[in-house]
């Protein structure tokens, strides 16, 4: 396990994928990537070190990482979730299966500064 810490990054767009995977290993992260809620359920089954799950709210369907982040909250309650989107808006009042929300784009600093605060 990486000493900053396991992140699964959900995200259907192969370019936001690469970008987030190589920001967070840049800042000491160990990263899982999956494409889709299905190949995340996956990796979870077999990834017992993740600690954290950043999922875009729409991958392939309308709202599909608002059901893996209500599935990986019954599943795996330890495991800290922040959603993101560029589509959606959610207030911390919505968020009762999440940790937080972050709209894209996001600025500088703005993703590690926020799993920071959602792992410790």
């Amino acid at each position: 396990m990486s000493q900053a810490g396991v992140i699964l990054v959900v995200e259907d767009e192969p370019v936001l994928r690469f970008i987030l995977v190589e920001e967070l290993q840049d800042a000491g992260y160990e990263v899982f990537a999956a494409v889709d809620a299905a190949q995340a359920i996956d990796i979870l089954e077999s990834n017992f070190d993740i600690q954290l799950l950043l999922t875009d709210i729409d991958l392939f369907a309308e709202g599909e990482g608002v059901e893996l982040a209500r599935m990986v909250r019954d599943r795996w309650p330890p495991i800290r979730i922040i959603l993101t989107s560029g589509n959606w808006t959610l207030q911390q009042s919505e968020l009762t299966f999440a940790e937080r929300f972050i709209p894209k784009p996001h600025g500088p600093g703005v993703l590690l500064q926020t799993i920071r605060e959602c792992m410790f």
